[in-house]
């Protein structure tokens, strides 16, 4: 049961209006923004932020940016960012057999040694304490450019506050984000878990 029940879509109309981002990423407006607008100010930022981070300025695609967000979650627990990651990597043309196989993104064939570096990068990055260190960056510098590497790290600080937030708020998963976690994250005991 979330802490804090989401209001309904109408509530606030510019936090609506902003809204129809997600409608285009995931399918459906997040239950995590119908709660932020309990406090408009919160839902609007959080997505214009969201928008800028996941605006494409170099060779980081959508899809690798989903998968970067998915691997940060993982490592920080977040079953409701997990399964809302996956789905949207899958809705922005991340390879059938990346999505299949993202638990092994470090030996998959499907991953090329920039993704696995961007990949990496993600996970040390969102450990407490964080492990980013001397090889990490050797490995981005040598596959991304400087502003690339501030894309990655956008999106793994975008999910760092999205991964406090649902897991302390006990997010309600939606339904098709919960059929894009079992489809995808499923074989690796992917559960819905406190976001029912």
């Amino acid at each position: 049961m979330p802490l804090v029940t989401p209001l309904t879509a109408d509530y606030d109309l510019e936090t609506k209006e902003l809204a129809t981002f997600f409608n285009e990423t995931l399918g459906f407006c997040p239950n995590s923004v119908l709660t932020m607008q309990r406090r408009p100010a919160i839902s609007k930022a959080f997505i214009n932020l969201n928008k800028a981070v996941m605006a494409n300025e170099g060779r980081v695609t959508s899809a690798l940016k989903r998968m970067i967000a998915w691997v940060s979650s993982n490592a920080t627990g977040c079953r409701y960012c997990q399964a809302h990651a996956i789905r949207a990597a899958e809705r922005y043309g991340a390879e059938q057999e990346q999505l299949d196989n993202i638990w092994e993104y470090r030996t998959h064939p499907a991953f090329n040694d920039a993704e696995r570096a961007a990949l990496d990068f993600s996970l040390a990055a969102s450990q407490v304490p964080n492990q980013v260190d001397k090889t990490i960056k050797a490995r981005l510098h040598e596959h991304w450019d400087e502003g690339e590497i501030v894309e990655m790290l956008g999106v793994i600080s975008l999910f760092g506050y999205l991964n406090r937030w649902n897991d302390s708020m006990g997010t309600t998963l939606e339904k098709d984000a919960i059929d894009s976690g079992n489809q995808y994250l499923g074989k690796h005991g992917f559960e819905v878990g406190k976001h029912v």
